[in-house]
């Protein structure tokens, strides 16, 4: 099928390719102005625009005489306003002057599931602040910058930019609206916190065994110079503390990493049978040392998880280390898998590390998961504990859109049930 098109059209849709495109370069470029800086990922965004800007230029030349066939307009619509939104990879939402969805990219669904084409952008986002300064916007005000924190179901900050759109004078005034651009903040937010967390945490921590290795070492320089004894044991004591600190700057690096990408849920397939395996040969040798017996009950195949291996591990490890260290009066470590059928909110994975030990008092329960936070300090540290095994199992899980729960009576043991969601059957796919 072979279309003439005519020199008397008024807008072309190379025109109106040029001029979303521009439009969408120039909203996005000033938006990531007004907000200080210039990301990559924004910068990407409006370099884009302006290649489908002139690509669409390129084709705007007389086209008298000119055929256009089937396939070059299916080409021209390939390149259209709809593609450059799709490519763009931070969230963005187009409403009408009611304040209706009209379009949104990927990233924006993933930020806000709830979106739903003609129906308004309030059901899916529940951020007073955004909803007005969008209707001041709609209603004729000049671009503005918001900020929100969604809560739910990890905490997360946005800055949010809304332009607004409209059509050449003489177009469908009912096309208007404004468009919404997401700056995540939740990076900088949280290395901002790293930063501050560190300093505090590892400059109260590392006083004790610094003060030790210096009080060592002056010791050796002095009166102990030529005291061979002395001066083994205290080269032992000095090499305890100094392991002491470089676990404990590992742990605290470790869990600043997991802060740091908390909001981003993994995306990997996992067995948690087959990690459990893992870890329960890896401990076995330590649990032999101590007397103590680790017993696997889990169901038969395999029990998928979506995912970070190494992190899964490291929770794990942290349960039942600390359940061999602590419950070896106890003789016995269970760990015991189980799955529930997926329901109206889906099925999950439990896993329970139970020993038999001294237990834990109530009072003790709801902290044992701050930073630094121990039962008995003497006997953590004597075991090489650093105080923050459980933070860093709390964070881990919390990123896998998990729960970690406590339970213990005093005499009777403890146990710590973690619980994610599970795969399911997509895992087959």
């Amino acid at each position: 099928m072979i279309e003439t098109t005519k020199n008397s059209l008024r807008l072309s849709a190379n025109a109106i390719a040029l001029r979303t495109a521009g439009l969408s370069s120039a909203i996005f470029t000033l938006a990531a102005l007004a907000g200080g800086s210039l990301g990559i990922s924004t910068a990407l965004a409006a370099l884009a625009s302006l290649v489908v800007a002139g690509l669409a230029f390129r084709d705007r030349r007389p086209l008298s005489g000119r055929v256009v066939t089937t396939g070059e307009r299916r080409q021209k619509h390939a390149f259209g306003p709809a593609a450059v939104l799709a490519a763009l990879p931070d969230p963005v939402v187009i409403v009408d002057r009611r304040g209706l969805v009209v379009d949104a990219n990927r990233a924006a669904i993933a930020v806000l599931p709830g979106l739903r084409n003609a129906h308004p952008l309030s059901f899916a986002l529940r951020a007073p602040d955004v909803l007005d300064g969008l209707d001041r916007v709609v209603k004729g005000g000049k671009a503005e910058a918001v900020e929100f924190v969604e809560r739910v179901p990890v905490e997360r900050a946005f800055e949010v930019h809304i332009a607004p759109l409209s059509d050449e004078a003489g177009a469908d005034a009912g096309r208007a609206g404004a468009a919404l651009y997401f700056r995540d903040l939740t990076p900088a937010r949280r290395l901002e916190h790293m930063r501050v967390d560190f300093v505090a945490n590892a400059s109260h921590e590392l006083r004790t065994p610094l003060a030790s290795l210096m009080g060592f070492i002056e010791t050796l320089q002095g009166p102990a110079r030529n005291d061979a004894a002395a001066r083994e044991r205290f080269l032992t004591i000095m090499r305890e503390q100094a392991q002491r600190m470089a676990r404990l700057i590992d742990d605290l690096l470790s869990l600043s990493r997991i802060e740091l990408s908390v909001h981003v849920q993994p995306t990997a397939i996992v067995d948690v049978i087959a990690l459990l395996r893992h870890m329960i040969d890896t401990l076995s040798p330590l649990a032999r040392e101590r007397g103590v017996e680790i017993v696997l009950e889990a169901p038969p195949g395999p029990v998928n998880v979506r995912g970070e291996r190494d992190e899964l591990l490291r929770v794990f490890e942290n349960l039942i280390e600390n359940a061999v260290k602590y419950g070896e009066g106890g003789g016995r470590v269970d760990v015991r898998v189980a799955t529930t059928a997926p329901g109206s909110g889906g099925g999950e994975v439990s896993v329970v590390v139970r020993d038999y030990g001294p237990g834990i008092a109530p009072e003790h329960l709801p902290r044992l998961t701050e930073r630094f936070y121990r039962v008995d300090v003497a006997a953590s540290r004597g075991k090489g504990g650093t105080g923050l095994g459980l933070a860093i199992v709390k964070h881990i899980v919390m990123r896998h859109r998990g729960r970690l729960a406590i339970a213990s009576d005093v005499g009777r043991g403890a146990s710590f049930t973690v619980t994610l969601p599970a795969l399911g059957d997509e895992s087959q796919n």
